[in-house]
């Protein structure tokens, strides 16, 4: 090792780790880390800084493992924020990098210094630090990686001055490995199972941890021995439980009053992997209805803190699953129908908007077509807020980590997120087609991620709905009663031109049948394809 310095020695660290790809966009104070690249390193380049996040938050989820995200000092980390409060809330373990200026010159903050460095990123990681000595560098990594990845996972954050890397350093970094699951309390579990056993009518609510953990035949295994209704969380980010299954009712409304009338005639309900409950908007009423009684596990004692009513165990939703469904008294099933939503785990009702045949069609029509077009396996990324009941009333997710939202409900992550999420499927071998279905506002956010696609040539498919509104925040107007809102409509946008200037395929397309047709050869293409679709404006129920 003689000769090594803290870039060399912390790219060895890196290699351990198996954290061998970067995604970035680098500025000056980067360039002395990324210094003599490495052969066996790839660097994912995106245009801006939220769409490097969102690409490795996408990528971290496709392949289960951590990723690296390089960004500028402070300003890069600020285009980063919206999409790191995301990844935070989505529990993806990032760790996310910024230079800082000299340390000699630190102390007069020159151009580009990341003024107070820790502190920018929270509450949105889980650690931040700015090592003390350059030798300390590939300690901080190594606690980051130990950080990001121990539930509750999620983005830490590494200050890195430009000046540490080419320091001497002696010896290899320590390699440590370090548990990524808490297993519940056997004690405070078999509580838990008792109770299920003595209800007469028990619902279980599944969260996005069941996919993330890979947990639905466990689910599936729980629900069945209990005979017991299941929902999906309110809004969640991935899909826990197959929509097609005789047992499975929809996803709960996100408000507190709709949801509690959803529950009633439940005498007991258990919440696995989710919180207590991701509501918006207000709409008043009681958290429970009267004679339930709520149980609560979560990998993160935070979200069992805040819940406002039940009672909790800290524990990882799938071992917790695994360990109830050995531990309940199996019920009998009765055979009866649940009533299932129409429009599956969306959290709000489908619009009523009419059909116009000849003329522009609606998005469930769109969703229709895509439901006979569509391959099989395809992994479905959504950030279409006014038109999600729509999709997911023609597009039932039956198999485990095929579809991806936003935890956050902030717009620009799912864009960038489809094009990581494309990579791990490359990477990892699967090549299950992906497909994101955007609207025409929210594919402003982070649009320079399409150019990193073309450039990876990735067969991403994404159909971006355009109906010139923001018919989301239409709904919000009507629920909270302010007509007269100014900047809802978003008039002479031109989606197709946008998207060849980043490099993409694209055509614009208001014939149904012709759009089936393109979507076949879109599928196999050697890079991205858009598709842009007038639709006819709706303004959904939110409640």
């Amino acid at each position: 090792m003689t000769g090594s310095t803290v870039r060399s020695v912390t790219y060895d660290l890196l290699r351990d780790l198996g954290l061998t790809t970067f995604f970035g966009n680098p500025g000056s104070t980067e360039e002395t880390f990324l210094k003599d690249f490495p052969a066996d390193f790839t660097y994912h380049l995106a245009l801006q800084e939220a769409s490097a996040i969102a690409i490795a938050d996408g990528y971290a989820q496709a392949t289960g493992k951590p990723a690296i995200v390089n960004v500028h000092t402070a300003a890069g980390l600020g285009n980063a924020m919206g999409n790191l409060i995301t990844a935070a809330l989505n529990k993806t373990p990032l760790i996310v990098t910024a230079g800082q200026q000299t340390r000699e010159m630190l102390l007069m903050e020159p151009w580009l210094t990341n003024v107070d460095a820790t502190q920018l990123p929270r509450p949105w990681v889980k650690w931040a630090y700015e090592p003390a000595r350059p030798e300390d560098v590939p300690a901080a990594f190594m606690r980051a990686y130990a950080t990001a990845t121990q539930a509750p996972a999620g983005p830490v954050f590494l200050s890195l001055p430009l000046d540490d890397w080419d320091k001497p350093l002696e010896g290899r970094a320590v390699v440590r490995t370090v548990s990524q699951r808490i297993a519940p309390d056997p004690e405070r579990l078999k509580e838990f199972a008792d109770i299920l056993s003595g209800a007469t009518n028990p619902a279980l609510i599944f969260g996005a941890a069941i996919d993330r953990g890979a947990g639905w035949p466990d689910a599936i295994a729980l629900a069945e021995a209990l005979d017991a209704t299941v929902f999906a969380a309110p809004a969640s980010e991935r899909c826990p439980f197959p929509e097609d299954h005789p047992l499975y009712a929809g996803g709960l409304p996100f408000a507190i009053g709709p949801l509690s009338e959803k529950l009633k005639g439940h005498d007991v309900a258990l919440v696995i992997g989710a919180p207590v409950f991701r509501y918006y908007p207000y709409v008043a009423g009681d958290y429970l209805p009267e004679g339930l009684r709520l149980l609560h596990i979560s990998d993160d004692p935070a979200e069992t803190a805040r819940a406002p009513v039940g009672d909790s165990l800290v524990g990882d939703a799938v071992l917790a699953t695994r360990g109830l469904a050995g531990l309940v008294r199996t019920r009998a099933g009765t055979g009866a129908a649940r009533e299932k939503l129409a429009h599956r785990m969306a959290p709000h009702p489908a619009s009523d908007a009419p059909a116009h045949a000849g003329e522009v069609p609606t998005a469930a029509e769109v969703f229709a077509a895509l439901a006979e077009a569509r391959l099989p396996h395809t992994v479905l990324v959504e950030e279409s807020p006014s038109n999600l009941a729509d999709l997911h009333t023609h597009w039932p997710i039956t198999e485990p980590a095929t579809f991806f939202t936003f935890a956050s409900g902030g717009l620009g992550w799912n864009l960038p997120a489809s094009v990581g999420i494309a990579l791990g499927e490359r990477d990892t071998g699967r090549n299950r087609p992906v497909m994101l279905i955007i609207g025409d506002g929210s594919f402003q956010y982070s649009l320079q991620a399409l150019w990193t696609a073309a450039q990876s040539g990735l067969p991403l498919v994404i159909l971006a709905l355009r109906n010139g509104e923001y018919g989301i925040l239409k709904s919000f107007a009507v629920l909270e009663e302010t007509p007269g809102v100014p900047g809802l409509d978003i008039p002479g946008l031109d989606l197709v031109s946008l998207a060849k200037g980043f490099g993409c395929a694209a055509e614009r397309i208001s014939d149904l049948g012709v759009l089936k047709q393109r979507m076949a050869a879109a599928f196999n293409a050697t890079g991205p394809t858009v598709f842009e679709v007038p639709i006819n404006p709706s303004i959904p129920p939110l409640i």
